[in-house]
């Protein structure tokens, strides 16, 4: 048997029921982050989420101060040997490569220096996130400083913030600044815990989110999927005027 013969197997994997083709979240390039660990567990990781119905896959590996100090030159070479792999197994899936960065001193000096940042989309998008526990002191900064530069950005997971959990007000300040929502799908059902779930069920019933994201590092979370997708704040999100498509 192959390394990659197991791409050929029956497929057991529901499906969506979403037209979601376009994910912008998730840590598919091997060996860089806390996501896929072997080239095989990418490609397998990958296959899932195109038996899900996506086209495209935007994955963002981590990029935070002395943890992941990823660049174009980690995980670039790694998606391209990725996909030559998915052409020789007839993997019909687009994948480009940006970054998920976390706010912390090393972001900031990468803003304050006007270096490159690892966007995508015609509207240069970058995806950030912070401390689940701690408001970080220069978000608004940030913000600032990222669309001054020409960038869009777009705050991960918000649900997963705690430090919001009992200001929602903070959810619309941070919208009013120009910052974009992307929600976990898992995080629509209890995989994270209830209330998370309660804030992004509140996020979607106020129509605050923009994009959703797969935040995709391992087999568990695609097998929580099809739980979300039952969720009626999914069928809720997938109406409203969603921009991961707009990406395709």
């Amino acid at each position: 048997m192959g390394l990659f013969s197991f791409l050929n197997n029956d497929k057991t994997t529901p499906s969506t029921s979403s037209n979601l083709l376009v994910d912008i979240h998730s840590h598919l390039i091997y060996d860089v982050d806390d996501g896929a660990t072997s080239l095989e567990d990418s490609l397998h990781l990958i296959q899932q989420l195109n038996d899900l119905g996506y086209q495209k896959l935007i994955t963002t590996p981590h990029i935070m101060g002395d943890f992941y100090q990823n660049s174009k030159e980690n995980p670039f070479p790694k998606r391209d040997v990725i996909r030559q792999e998915l052409i020789k197994n007839n993997i019909e899936v687009e994948i480009e490569c940006a970054a998920e960065y976390y706010l912390d001193e090393t972001f900031i000096k990468k803003i304050k220096n006007n270096e490159e940042l690892l966007s995508f989309g015609n509207k240069k998008y970058v995806l950030f996130e912070t401390s689940f526990l701690n408001a970080p002191n220069q978000l608004f900064e940030v913000i600032f400083d990222l669309l001054s530069n020409g960038y869009q950005p777009i705050l991960a997971h918000p649900e997963r913030y705690l430090y919001l959990h009992h200001s929602f007000e903070k959810y619309i300040e941070l919208k009013e600044k120009g910052v974009l929502f992307q929600t976990n799908i898992n995080a629509i059902s209890t995989y994270y815990s209830k209330p998370v779930q309660k804030i992004a069920n509140k996020l979607i019933q106020q129509n605050l989110i923009e994009f959703l994201g797969t935040d995709c590092h391992h087999n568990k979370h695609i097998e929580n999927y099809p739980i979300s997708f039952r969720e009626k704040s999914f069928q809720k999100a997938i109406t409203q005027p969603l921009l991961n498509n707009s990406l395709l």
